[in-house]
């Protein structure tokens, strides 16, 4: 994914360099270079994100329970009694 947007940052500079201005060039390179390959990379890492998360409160989930050393059936019976 990373090769793509380092050629995608390639031809958009390309287009920016061939500008007839150097405003027309920095919006150019902003708009079709930079914006669209930070969109790209950002939603494409979307999946890596969640994953991270879920793995990071799963190891909080487990840290909480090895920590807590009573009896879970305690635990439960505690929850069951809650219960409205």
């Amino acid at each position: 994914m990373y090769i793509v947007a380092i050629g995608w940052l390639y031809v958009a500079m390309l287009i920016a360099l061939s500008a007839q201005s150097v405003a027309g060039g920095v919006l150019s390179f902003l708009v079709y270079g930079l914006f669209p390959s930070a969109l790209m990379l950002w939603l494409g890492g979307s999946k890596a994100r969640r994953q991270r998360r879920r793995h990071q409160e799963l190891l909080a989930n487990q840290r909480a329970n090895e920590s807590d050393g009573g009896d879970p059936k305690a635990d439960q019976q505690d929850l069951l009694e809650r219960r409205p």
